[in-house]
C-alpha cells in the first residue's frame, strides 16, 4: 500500500508541476502579483517566468522518475510559498486553502521517502 501511495503522489506532483511549468512558460500575466508581493518588480516577474517554468518542468520529471528528497523538499516549499502568495497578493485566504494539495502532496511523498537525518540524506531517494 505504501508503494502505491508513493506512486500516486509522484504522479500527482508531476501533474501539478508540469501544468504550472507550462503555464509559467507562457508568461501568464495573471501571476505577476504572485511575485511582486515578494518584492519583485513587474518586469522582474516577467523575466523570471521562463526560469520558473523550466524549473517546474524539471521538478515534475525528476519527482516522477527519480524522486530525490532535496527536490521533494523544494517542491513542498515552493508550492507552499506560491499558494501563500495568493492571500499575500490580495486574494482571499480561500485561494491558499484551495491549493493545499499542491504542497501537501510533496510533503506526503517526503514522509513516505523518509525525512533525512543528515545532509547527505537529501541527495538520496530513500534510506
Amino acid at each position: 500500500m505504501k508503494k502505491t501511495i508513493e506512486i500516486i503522489s509522484r504522479i500527482g506532483i508531476f501533474g501539478t508541476f508540469l501544468g504550472h511549468g507550462i503555464i509559467a512558460l507562457t508568461n501568464n500575466t495573471k501571476w505577476i502579483p504572485l511575485l511582486t508581493c515578494y518584492g519583485f518588480s513587474e518586469q522582474e516577474a516577467q523575466h523570471l517566468f521562463p526560469f520558473i517554468g523550466i524549473l517546474d518542468v524539471i521538478v515534475a520529471f525528476t519527482i516522477l522518475i527519480f524522486p530525490l528528497r532535496i527536490v521533494v523538499v523544494w517542491a513542498t516549499l515552493w508550492a507552499f510559498m506560491t499558494a501563500l502568495s495568493r492571500p499575500i497578493s490580495g486574494d482571499s485566504f480561500v485561494e491558499f486553502v484551495e491549493r493545499a494539495a499542491n504542497w501537501c502532496l510533496p510533503l506526503i511523498l517526503l514522509l513516505i521517502l523518509g525525512i533525512p537525518k543528515n545532509r547527505s540524506g537529501f541527495m538520496k531517494v530513500k534510506d
